[in-house]
């Protein structure tokens, strides 16, 4: 009894953390969404999203933007993650460090750096123009392409991270048998390497699609007013229209959105059906 109650003192804390700056907030916005245009319960703000297409429409972009974004942090860290696993001591840390260090910056400013790279007048588009390569500018902001660029920065260090983790524990001593075995490096990667790191893999892919999906900085910055995503939408609702019911119940269909994709790929991932898909 003793212990329950040591073990339940240590979680308190966190419990009330957890209580007052999660739970209690959304349950208000919960109930703030069920509010009518006469203050009344009503469930018209939920109904009135399902029911037409442009909300479903940004419903969908946001979810492929996010999907796109995971694709995109995956291929461009696991190359960085291997080399972070198979270097020691400094050199290791000095990787760690080096992209850890982008997130010191605000996100705002390095959304500003962007577009001083990929604007229509940036670096990137004058150097192609001065080299002949291309004749017009080419559009990399205030699209869905720019929004990709902007949140694969962002996140792609919980993707690195993540996978680097799994890769640290694997045996050197696998890849020594592998290779008296005649296995190539090739083999020894798709056998060994691969298989080992899916949890790494598996909780990068959570991290980074949960934390696309409510991004709103980066969307709002490089996706312009031509690109709405939920998060976006929900802040105009309420900022600008004044239609806190409806922004609430934005929040809330992006929560359980979220919670619901993520909940069905890990629900994939513990019965390992994901193989199936990879076999057949």
């Amino acid at each position: 009894m003793s212990k329950r109650l040591g073990y339940l003192l240590l979680l308190l804390p966190a419990m009330i953390i957890l209580l007052g700056v999660f739970l209690i907030p959304m349950l208000f916005i919960l109930l703030l969404s069920l509010e009518g245009a006469e203050g009344q319960f009503s469930w018209s703000n939920y109904l009135m999203f399902f029911q037409d297409t442009y909300y479903l429409e940004i419903l969908g972009r946001t979810i492929s933007l996010s999907l796109y974004t995971v694709a995109c942090t995956l291929l461009l860290a696991y190359p960085v993650a291997m080399f972070m696993a198979r270097t020691q001591g400094k050199l290791r840390g000095l990787v760690t460090m080096l992209i850890l260090c982008p997130h010191l910056i605000s996100v705002v400013i390095r959304n500003f750096g962007w577009v001083v790279i990929l604007g229509d007048t940036g670096w990137l588009n004058t150097m192609l123009l001065k080299v002949g390569i291309i004749e017009t500018p080419l559009r990399l902001l205030y699209n869905e392409l720019g929004i990709v660029i902007g949140l694969t920065d962002a996140f792609i260090a919980y993707m690195v991270l993540a996978i680097a983790t799994s890769l640290y524990t694997i045996d050197a001593s696998l890849y020594k048998a592998a290779s008296i075995l005649g296995a190539t490096r090739l083999q020894s990667f798709f056998h060994i390497t691969l298989p080992l790191s899916m949890p790494g893999v598996f909780a990068g892919i959570t991290l980074v699609f949960s934390l696309s999906m409510s991004a709103y900085v980066t969307p709002a910055l490089m996706g312009g007013t031509s690109v709405k995503v939920i998060p976006v939408l929900a802040f105009e609702q309420i900022m600008s229209t004044l239609n806190w019911p409806l922004g609430a119940a934005l929040a809330i269909l992006l929560l359980s959105s979220t919670v619901v994709l993520v909940t069905l790929f890990s629900r994939l991932v513990e019965t390992k059906r994901y193989k199936e898909v990879f076999t057949s």
